[in-house]
Formats: structure tokens, C-alpha cells, sequence
């Protein structure tokens, strides 16, 4: 009888105790590494003190137009501190089935982009990575292509924005420069 208790006491403290993920320990949003497009490791950090926009993009979606907005708002508010980090995605309708030489060549060709971009993710469920499991927490997952995360100074979300609110939407806009003054 003893033992069958020391066994169940055991086995509770181990059932109660959660097992930690890397995601656990990130409270910021600049704690994180990826890597580039081009396969660099790149820490986050780097852009501790800019105000980030987090953009799930695509090549082949409706609202790959965007990037020419995205490109325009990097270009106005860069110099104020803010910077765009682009990460392609696979996740609704396979709207970005390239390679990141592909997707690389497609963003400077097409719309000149100057910003950031970063290896193709997963934005929800399995093999969600880290960059979205970080974002989603208190926030909604994308729904599709082109959903924002608008992050503060010091790796916070601030908020979302669905991928029908424009670069050049005053709603996003106010946001920017909110951040930038705060």
C-alpha cells in the first residue's frame, strides 16, 4: 500500500507539472530568431526600439497588391523607427508554393521590396512557428494572407489587423504612429 501511494504521489506531481516549450520563455517578440529569405540566421533582436509590423505575405493571393503598400508605408515611417518583416506563408489556398529564391526574386521584381523578409512559416496549427505562436497569444490567428501584427518598442503586440485593412488604411496609420510616439 505504501508503495502504491509513493507511486500515485509521483505520478500526480508529474501530471501536474506542465512541460515548458521554448515558446514559454519568449516575452518578447525581439527574443526570437529566424532565418532570412536567403537562409541567414537573423536574431530579432535587432529590432528591439522599432516599432514592427509582422506581415504574413503570399505571391499568389488577392491582396499580394499590398506589398506595393507595405513597401510604400516602410519607406515613409522607416527613418521614424519602423520596419516591416515579411513571412511568407503556405497556409491558405497555397497561395505561396514557391521557393524562397522564387519568392525573393517575385518581391524585388514585381514591387521593389526593400523590407525585410524572412523563410516561409507556418502562421497556425501544427508546426505553428514561434515568430506566430508568440503573436497569437492574446491575438487572433490569421485567417488568411496578409493579416498584421503591429508589435511596440519592446516586443509587444499591440494589436492585428485583418488582411483587408490596407497599408494605406488611417486605421493602420494612427496605429504606426501611436506606437512611435509612446
Amino acid at each position: 500500500m505504501r508503495l502504491f501511494l509513493s507511486l500515485l504521489a509521483a505520478t500526480s506531481l508529474f501530471t501536474l507539472t506542465p512541460m515548458k516549450s521554448p515558446a514559454d520563455s519568449v516575452t518578447s517578440l525581439y527574443d526570437l530568431k529566424v532565418n532570412s529569405l536567403d537562409g541567414q540566421p537573423v536574431d530579432l533582436a535587432r529590432y528591439r526600439g522599432h516599432v514592427t509590423l509582422v506581415v504574413n505575405t503570399a505571391s499568389k493571393c488577392g491582396f499580394t497588391p499590398q506589398y506595393a503598400g507595405l513597401e510604400k508605408l516602410y519607406q515613409n515611417y522607416q527613418s521614424q523607427g519602423m520596419v516591416i518583416l515579411g513571412f511568407p506563408a503556405n497556409d491558405f489556398g497555397h497561395q505561396e508554393p514557391g521557393t524562397a529564391q522564387e519568392i525573393g526574386a517575385f518581391c524585388t521584381l514585381k514591387f521593389h521590396v526593400t523590407f525585410p523578409m524572412f523563410e516561409k512559416v507556418v502562421t497556425k496549427g501544427p508546426g505553428q512557428s514561434p515568430v506566430y505562436q508568440f503573436l497569437t497569444t492574446g491575438f487572433p490567428a490569421p485567417t488568411w494572407n496578409f493579416c498584421k501584427y503591429l508589435v511596440d518598442k519592446n516586443g509587444k503586440v499591440l494589436q492585428e489587423f485583418p488582411s483587408k485593412v490596407t497599408p494605406e488604411s488611417k486605421e493602420l496609420t494612427s496605429a504606426i504612429d501611436a506606437a512611435l510616439k509612446s
